[in-house]
């Protein structure tokens, strides 16, 4: 195995204890899901080297399951999960993270993937005009597809300032002047 293993750095929730790290994920998930209150993380009955996830909600005695969560929540739950980590692998790859997302959300998640790329290096796919505009143009690479190759741009703000005076960043790949049409 190249790198570090799980058993090296274990995700977080993981462990049986509650940790600050957890409180941590779990104030960031409450941002987005003020009904949720924390997790609860026990070894499941059929297989004790598994962890089933519950969650409790706010002004209730229940445990639910991840399955009474909304995509979008449970997505966002994850995400938020894996930019918390205290060791975060050499490269995170995301394909359209942005799914199922409120908007909300997704500017939290921008905020998310800024902290952790201080710490890594992540490469995220988008289709998502909400996403774009959380970011300037220097976080950003257009991807065109010219002679059966893609062709990556790098944007910078000093080449856009004046477009960026009128225009989101959203708007300009709108308008195709960004370009990463379909």
């Amino acid at each position: 195995m190249v790198g570090p293993s799980l058993t090296d750095h274990p995700i977080c929730l993981a462990y049986p204890r509650r940790t600050r790290k957890d409180q941590n994920i779990e104030d960031t998930v409450r941002q987005i899901a003020p009904f949720f209150e924390y997790f609860r993380l026990e070894p499941s009955r059929l297989n004790q080297d598994k962890i089933r996830l519950e969650w409790k909600e706010k002004g209730s005695d229940a445990y639910f399951n991840a399955s009474a969560l909304s995509g979008g929540t449970l997505r966002f739950m994850c995400l938020a999960t894996l930019l918390l980590q205290p060791v975060l692998p050499a490269v995170i790859l995301l394909d359209e993270p942005e799914l199922g997302l409120h908007p909300a959300a997704i500017s939290l998640l921008a905020d998310l993937l800024e902290s952790a790329s201080q710490r890594t290096q992540i490469l995220v796919a988008t289709q998502s005009v909400t996403l774009v505009n959380q970011f300037t143009p220097d976080f950003v690479w257009v991807v065109e597809r010219t002679n059966r190759q893609s062709v990556f741009q790098h944007l910078e703000s000093a080449d856009m300032s004046a477009w960026l005076e009128n225009y989101s960043l959203g708007e300009l790949w709108e308008k195709n002047v960004l370009g990463g049409r379909p």
